[in-house]
């Protein structure tokens, strides 16, 4: 639905919330404007979140507020990023993308780069243990969920002479001060290249370019968990946790008890992580059985 002119998307059933479409890239500057739209707009929706944008990580609006966090990379130059924000072995792990033939570049939107995108997500099944939910989509989906934010957009990609074997998606806030990767992915069959390593590379690079003081690898932490491969993959690469204000606004009675019962949240937030850990094995081990080889992992 759109209000005030924003894209909004509405989850739940008992609960209804309501966040920004494109949040992590999109940001609002007076939500308050935003907010008289929502109650007025015949709609039920229980409450409204939305996140703070960097550099600001104190609270700044008088709404109620839980902290979320950003995996956030500070860009000076490159130079800096590759000589005292990592260590030798983020390093060792671009050079050899180069040493092994790969070559990172920008590239426009167009219909050769969809056709290497979707090569990409339909190489596997699962990824990272769980069920990869690009998969299996034709060109024209891909084509619309890729068009988004086109504006604010970089393309980078990949190549192994001239097969796309991975790409970036960076897209940039309405101010500029921040980017975020909101597709960063590589065919499991080239991982011995280390395109990825390589893309973040050019991904600091773009945003020295374009003089942009953050980029954002999504969350750093979910949840209860912590620590994971993906974790210590964006700190090898000199990301680090960032705090900011996730805000709560309740529009509804039902949004206001929500909130102080904590029910705004998913069951999954409340679990152990050393149960969640047992349900992630057990769920790999499930999709090895059900793909048979077809996984990342052959």
């Amino acid at each position: 639905m759109k209000v005030c002119g924003q894209e909004i998307k509405v989850q739940g059933s008992l609960i209804r919330i309501a966040r920004l479409e494109g949040e992590g890239y999109h940001f609002l500057q007076k939500p308050e404007l935003l907010l008289n739209g929502l109650r007025q707009c015949g709609a039920r929706i229980d409450l409204f979140t939305f996140l703070q944008r960097l550099p600001e990580t104190t609270p700044k609006f008088a709404y109620p507020m839980e902290w979320d966090n950003f995996a956030t990379l500070p860009v000076s130059t490159f130079d800096h990023w590759w000589m005292k924000q990592i260590g030798f072995k983020a390093r060792n792990k671009a050079k050899q993308a180069e040493k092994k033939g790969v070559l990172i570049r920008e590239v426009p939107f167009d219909d050769t780069l969809m056709k290497g995108i979707w090569e990409i997500y339909n190489e596997t099944p699962v990824r990272q243990g769980r069920r990869f939910p690009h998969y299996g989509k034709n060109l024209k989906t891909i084509h619309q969920e890729e068009a988004t934010f086109l504006d604010r957009s970089v393309f980078i990609g990949a190549f192994l002479g001239e097969k796309l074997i991975g790409f970036v998606k960076l897209v940039a806030d309405e101010t500029g001060t921040q980017a975020g990767l909101m597709n960063i992915l590589s065919m499991v069959a080239e991982r011995d290249k280390a395109p990825t390593n390589a893309l973040i590379a050019r991904a600091v690079r773009s945003c020295e370019e374009r003089g942009i003081g953050f980029l954002v690898y999504s969350r750093f932490a979910y949840g209860s968990k912590v620590q994971s491969s993906i974790t210590d993959f964006k700190e090898r690469n000199g990301f680090k946790r960032v705090d900011v204000p996730r805000y709560y606004v309740p529009l509804t009675l039902i949004g206001w008890t929500a909130f102080r019962l904590g029910l705004h949240h998913e069951i999954v937030d409340y679990l152990p992580e050393a149960l969640l850990s047992r349900v992630r094995k057990l769920r790999h081990a499930w999709y090895e059985r059900k793909y048979q080889g077809m996984t990342e992992a052959s």
